[in-house]
């Protein structure tokens, strides 16, 4: 897998149903301002910081607080339908759950690009480093850091790592 699924907007629209669903299901309130996070969050085509969700939210003609949507993503978490991914960077981000095999991701340390990819020999090699040392895999996480292709030809990734 090269690059992010493009998340169709069918996709997102039946994830905010199911959100919808689960808010009622767990007696919490079901409002615009969450419905209009879980949107731009499950919509996403790339992996969003929670500043990100608020800035395409409130772009999008929604007022909402930093901690509304904090709280949102905290409950779109519990509900499986959004993943949280720390690549280090001194904020998390988020990416939608998708039924799509584990993947691993490659980071850009320049723009703050995310790729993800699969590799089989990866998953292969994973499991086989555990077993030799005496350990039943149950799940990995790997990050490249780097610099992407469109940060080297503007040459902006020649001063080394500078994570935004």
């Amino acid at each position: 897998m090269d690059g992010h699924p493009v998340a169709r907007p069918d996709d997102a629209r039946a994830a905010v149903e199911r959100f919808s669903r689960y808010l009622r299901e767990h007696g919490l309130p079901v409002t615009g301002q969450r419905l209009a996070i879980a949107e731009v969050a499950l919509g996403a085509e790339r992996h969003l910081s929670a500043e990100e969700i608020a800035v395409e939210t409130r772009a999008r003609g929604h007022g909402v607080g930093t901690a509304t949507v904090y709280r949102t993503i905290d409950v779109l978490l519990r509900s499986g339908l959004l993943v949280e991914r720390d690549f280090g960077e001194g904020f998390r981000r988020f990416e939608p759950a998708r039924d799509v095999p584990h993947h691993e991701h490659l980071l850009c340390t320049v723009c703050g690009r995310v790729v993800e990819f699969r590799d089989e020999r990866l998953e292969r090699m994973t499991t086989l480093a555990a077993e030799a040392r005496g350990y039943a895999r149950q799940s990995h996480r790997l990050v490249i850091y780097g610099v992407c292709e469109g940060c080297q030809r503007t040459g902006r990734g020649r001063g080394g790592p500078a994570l935004r």
